[in-house]
């Protein structure tokens, strides 16, 4: 059943009418910059990534820029794209590739998927896009298709399944035009074989789909299981020294890890204890705003706001690295931070008239 359907020649023809060609990184077949946009792809959506990857690019046009780039500076150009144990990954991996590799950027699967972040999938899209090499891939997407298309049984395990499933893709991923089909089979599963209500009116595989044909279309076996959501609840003390902010680096913490931030506690009572160490007394000391359920991954965060004037720049003693950021210089700022930060500047900076009397 597996090998008689014309499944690879649908999706290759499909590709050739319909599929995306000109994403920014489908100009160039470089390695190091299908390495960095399949990177950037994990667990993020191509339109998010699009601006992000060009922006990157600019700053890191070949791997010698980005090896004598700090994770500083990497983390700065991915700030807002979120999940940054990546920008790490693609920090580590060019550390190596600059020490052990003399910047030459592996081509063999077995020394790329011992590379930071990593794996099997994101080792053979490299491959397959970079050199036109013939490598399955199977992500999220390809495996609700394949799932669907054969209506695959229940599997004694998660292992199981994921072992048969790649089994069949190596079975339908030509050894011609894999790029092709590899780029192919992706589109269709992110943009018309979703998760819900997927578009099966104009799915080249709708004649031979088994969930179609029996009008299952929702069917599938991936249980994604839904991360349990984290209420906390965090103070931010911002310190105003005319139009300067205290920010220091957040150091092996799960959010926001290597970003600068303003210093966070999970409690007022520790807050004020922090501001006595350093003898900051402000009798207007209020919760000038709280920020009701910010989203960060599986987190919920409610967030107060402490903002404290003083007149002169404290030397806060931490072994993080930190400096005072000036808040009427928004725009050339050149290290990593969170979102909400940069959100937060951003306001300070068009009220900053006021700013000395708080927000």
């Amino acid at each position: 059943m597996i090998i008689k359907t014309p499944f690879s020649n649908l999706i290759i023809n499909w590709y050739h009418i319909y599929g995306r060609k000109n994403l920014p990184w489908k100009k160039h077949k470089h390695i190091y910059l299908v390495w960095i946009s399949e990177i950037m792809l994990q667990q993020t959506q191509v339109n998010t990534v699009i601006p992000y990857y060009i922006k990157f690019i600019k700053k890191f046009p070949n791997i010698k820029c980005l090896a004598n780039a700090s994770l500083n500076e990497i983390l700065s150009i991915w700030s807002g794209l979120g999940y940054y144990k990546r920008a790490h990954n693609i920090y580590k991996t060019i550390q190596l590739i600059k020490k052990e590799k003399n910047y030459y950027f592996p081509e063999s699967f077995e020394e790329l998927i011992k590379l930071p972040g990593i794996g099997k999938t994101t080792a053979g899209s490299i491959l397959s896009f970079s050199k036109g090499y013939y490598f399955s891939i199977l992500d999220t997407n390809i495996k609700r298709i394949l799932v669907r298309f054969y209506y695959l049984k229940p599997q004694t395990s998660i292992y199981t399944l994921e072992k048969y499933l790649w089994n069949i893709i190596n079975l339908i991923t030509p050894i011609y035009n894999t790029d092709k089909f590899n780029q192919g089979i992706l589109d269709v599963g992110s943009t018309i074989c979703t998760h819900k209500n997927p578009k099966c009116i104009i799915c080249p595989l709708k004649k031979y789909c088994i969930a179609y044909s029996i009008n299952d279309i929702n069917y599938s076996l991936l249980y994604n299981k839904k991360k349990k959501i984290k209420n906390k609840k965090s103070w931010f003390i911002i310190i105003n020294c005319k139009n300067h902010v205290w920010l220091e680096q957040r150091k092996l913490q799960k959010i926001w890890n290597g970003l600068f931030c303003f210093p966070e506690f999970f409690s007022f009572k520790k807050a004020c204890q922090w501001l006595k160490k350093y003898q900051i007394y402000n009798r207007n000391l209020t919760q000038n705003k709280v920020y009701k359920n910010y989203k960060i991954s599986n987190i919920k965060l409610d967030i107060a706001l402490l903002i404290i004037n003083v007149n002169y720049k404290i030397n806060f003693y931490t072994k993080n690295p930190n400096f005072w950021f000036n808040i009427l210089k928004i725009s050339n700022i050149s290290v990593g931070m969170p979102t909400f930060t940069k959100l937060l500047l951003q306001q300070f900076t068009k009220n900053h008239t006021h700013f000395n009397k708080g927000l």
